[in-house]
């Protein structure tokens, strides 16, 4: 009967060579699809323009606690933009506001004392007066023979004592007065502590981090948010020896994001490090062999993130341009292109 034999290797087992050399012509065409692709759009550079990749930074700020203490109230949420001087989260101030009603209690106390001093004292101005008065009376009648002696000395005696008087109700004026300024700064003290309970934005941003809940007990410093300044925003690069030399602060730049290749970000040179490092390892650079590099911080106009505020965020990743030389012009793929 025609038909496979059961020990035939061929029988219906397909071919599989001219498979796999479709499929090895077809990965070398993606392949080549791919290379060709990135090699058109990524832009050819002058002469003079150094490019590095890094990630979108910005200053970060912790709003933290002056004081240990009970938080409160926390008034916004992540993601918030707030402004400088807007109170971001509260303290629980019932104990410092029973001391300053304590400190102003001791300070009322110590004006009455003062008022009691200055009225002694004019109490003891007058008796001085009157035993000044009796003893001149007496000198003169011992000079004429009508009194003793005695007398006169009892009224300088009376005399002296006057003015001890006066010079110990002075003394209590003087200690009422330094107990009134004891008092008065202790109350400024407190009232310090109560205007640092009140946690303020110390600069207009971005909560980033809610780090506190209300009801929290916190120590000294402990952090109850976390702002960021997007009117700071920088990208962190790192360029080798024969780039960075060449590099004058406030040189400029073009930022380009890979979320939004379509735009080309202007910015400037802030910061050249004045020591090398050796390369992080998140860092890709156009030569392996250079370990050595030069951190460089390529900072965003502020009237450029006034302007975009809402779309700046930490984190993205993109490329920057760097013009080591005045002299070199920009590329037309480079020029300055905002939404």
């Amino acid at each position: 009967m025609p038909g496979r034999q059961p020990n035939d290797p061929s029988g219906s087992r397909p071919n599989v060579k001219p498979l796999l050399a479709l499929g090895l012509a077809a990965l070398l065409l993606v392949g080549g699809g791919y290379v060709a692709w990135r090699t058109l759009s990524t832009p050819s550079l002058p002469a003079g323009i150094a490019k590095a990749n890094g990630r979108i930074e910005a200053e970060r700020v912790d709003v933290a606690t002056k004081l240990a203490g009970r938080l409160k109230q926390v008034l916004v949420k992540e993601g918030d933009s707030v402004t400088i001087g807007q109170t971001l989260a509260l303290m629980d101030t019932a104990e410092l506001e029973a001391q300053l009603n304590d400190a102003k209690a001791t300070a009322r106390q110590a004006e009455r004392q003062l008022d009691q001093a200055i009225a002694l004292l004019a109490q003891r101005k007058s008796e001085l007066t009157l035993s000044e008065q009796e003893l001149d009376r007496a000198e003169k009648l011992a000079a004429k023979g009508y009194t003793s002696k005695q007398v006169v000395e009892q009224r300088t005696s009376v005399k002296l004592t006057a003015v001890a008087a006066v010079n110990s109700a002075q003394a209590q004026i003087d200690v009422a007065k330094a107990s009134i300024e004891s008092a008065t700064a202790r109350v400024a003290r407190i009232q310090t502590y109560l205007d640092d309970s009140v946690l303020t934005a110390p600069r207009s941003g971005r909560v980033q981090y809610r780090l506190a809940l209300p009801g929290e007990v916190l120590a000294a410093g402990g952090k109850v948010l976390t702002l960021l300044d997007v009117t700071d925003v920088y990208m962190t690069v790192f360029l080798p020896t024969s780039e960075a030399g060449r590099l004058p602060i406030g040189a400029e730049a073009r930022i380009i994001f890979d979320a939004a290749p379509q735009y080309v970000v202007p910015a400037s040179v802030s910061f050249v490090a004045t020591e090398a490092q050796f390369t992080p390892k998140y860092v890709e650079t156009q030569s392996e062999r250079e370990k050595l590099m030069f951190r460089v911080k390529v900072q965003l106009p502020p009237d450029v993130l006034e302007k975009y505020v809402a779309w700046v965020k930490t984190g993205v990743p993109g490329i920057a341009f760097i013009r080591l030389s005045p002299k070199v012009q920009w590329p037309e793929n480079l020029a300055v292109a905002l939404p």
